[in-house]
């Protein structure tokens, strides 16, 4: 048994970070345990764990398994988790008090856990005390070896947690099924060291670390073999990228320059830190057509006092300064940003500064949230004296105004002409097909489901808060 340790996981130290290969090993005692069953996987958060289950299901179909629909009907469920916010934890412990239910019915049914949740060592000791019931626990460090994982559980017959706490090292070569024909994600590095004080994910994700180059270009090259659009390179940081390089002057910037040179259409990243933007990172961009004008880049709040609590290393007019040199070079650019209400102790001047730097900035849309305290992290220790009443008011009005400037960004696309990668038919309405403007606006549009796959010209002649409709352009692709 391996379980997490927060104190551990806190530690960053010179140890060189290593590239391994050939981690992942399918023993050969269940390389067919799959076949003639069916697995369910159900992923919470960001996009980086919707990559990781990429990754278990590439893992799982080795197997022999088949994906379905309905949790009920699997003879495998794992879930992936998130451990960013208290709404996700609940999320997942009510749906395991659902699968407590369902085992007791099927008790053949095998049941996992892991991801970021995973990670607490809070979490985990809950489940070694409540959820015996459970069959297998594994964390963000170990994807690879869930075969094992399996295995050691089938021998045994007994809950397996296994959770490494540790800095991290780089494991390719991982199976990967991935979810869409011509959209794919693709890891540029993993972890985090800014250690934001409200942020649990420098201990769930370990350490700053980054993919070779040549191992991200090879996997685009790849993709573009066949047949994918867009790539959208992921990292908890993706600006620090390269910066744990020993040896190796390579960057962000770099990586952006060496992909736009190869035959894709279409180039996104996330997420990005404003203290890491460069200068430098904004001119390839701006160079580059296929690397599509959207940023999203989190703000987090507007007051430098809540800021500076955060441990977010930057000003709100360092913020303001990098928003306005994105917009100079790059005039028809989104900005996307992430927005916390109700930091501890966060005064409604405080509150007033966020409202205005959202006033200054037009955000084209915004992820909000209230504050939610994470064991082990810095925030959590702070005595809040704000009413949660309060919270939930700022958090009603700063959605307002984030709504109000969605809308007139939106407004300004009305009857322009604008280019769309057709992803599929609408899961509301079948008769329309759906997909994402380079700025990453979503629209809806009438058309023949010959058009998912192609990038057309659409004349957007609707526009609405949270989406936009539009007509293909003549079916140009």
């Amino acid at each position: 048994m391996r379980k997490p340790n927060m104190m551990e996981a806190k530690k960053r130290t010179r140890a060189e970070i290593k590239v391994i290969r050939d981690a992942y090993i399918v023993p050969s005692s269940i390389n067919n345990i799959g076949i003639d069953k069916k697995y369910f996987l159900r992923t919470y958060g960001c996009q980086m764990n919707v990559h990781d289950s990429e990754n278990i299901k590439g893992e799982l179909e080795e197997l022999g398994y088949t994906e379905i629909d309905n949790y009920e009907d699997a003879d495998l469920i794992i879930i992936n988790t998130c451990a960013i916010r208290e709404n996700a934890h609940n999320k997942v412990f009510g749906f395991l008090g659902r699968l407590k239910h369902l085992k007791k019915q099927k008790p053949n049914i095998l049941v996992g856990l892991c991801g970021c949740m995973a990670q607490e060592e809070a979490v985990v000791n809950e489940i070694i005390d409540k959820y015996q019931w459970l069959d297998f626990v594994f964390g963000t460090h170990n994807i690879h070896e869930l075969p094992q994982i399996l295995k050691q559980h089938l021998d045994l017959k007994q809950l397996i947690v296994e959770v490494p706490s540790n800095e991290g090292n780089i494991y390719e070569n991982i199976p990967v099924k991935r979810d869409h024909p011509f959209k794919a994600w693709v890891n540029i590095m993993y972890g985090c060291d800014k250690f934001c004080t409200y942020c649990i994910v420098p201990y769930t994700r370990g350490k700053q670390r980054s993919r070779r180059p040549e191992d991200i270009i090879n996997e685009v090259k790849d993709l573009i073999k066949k047949g994918y659009l867009e790539v959208t390179l992921l990292g908890q940081n993706v600006n620090a990228y390269g910066k744990d390089f020993t040896g190796l002057d390579y960057n962000m910037a770099t990586l952006l320059k060496d992909i736009s040179k190869l035959p894709i259409k279409r180039i996104r990243f996330l997420t990005s830190h404003p203290w890491d933007f460069t200068k430098e990172m904004i001119l390839v961009i701006k160079n580059n057509s296929n690397i599509m004008p959207h940023f999203h880049l989190p703000i987090q709040a507007g007051s430098n006092k809540v800021l500076k609590l955060m441990g977010r290393r930057y000003t709100k007019e360092s913020y303001l300064e990098l928003y306005q040199k994105i917009k100079q070079a790059i005039p028809g650019a989104s900005i996307t940003t992430d927005i916390i209400v109700g930091f501890p102790n966060e005064t409604e001047v405080d509150f007033k500064e966020t409202l205005d730097i959202v006033n200054k900035c037009k955000f084209d849309s915004a992820f909000t949230f209230i504050y939610s305290p994470r064991e082990g992290t810095g925030a959590a220790r702070i005595v809040d004296i704000v009413d949660i009443k309060e919270k939930e008011a700022r958090l009603q009005t700063l959605n307002q105004l984030i709504n109000k400037y969605t809308l007139e960004s939106n407004q300004k696309l009305m009857n322009k002409m604008v280019p769309v990668l057709i992803e599929g038919k609408s899961a509301r309405n079948e008769a329309l097909l759906v997909g994402y403007t380079d700025t990453f606006k979503l629209v809806n549009i009438k058309g023949d489901s010959s058009l998912i796959g192609k990038i057309v010209d659409v004349k957007i002649t609707e526009v609405k808060t949270w989406c936009l409709y539009g007509e293909v352009n003549n079916g140009k692709n």
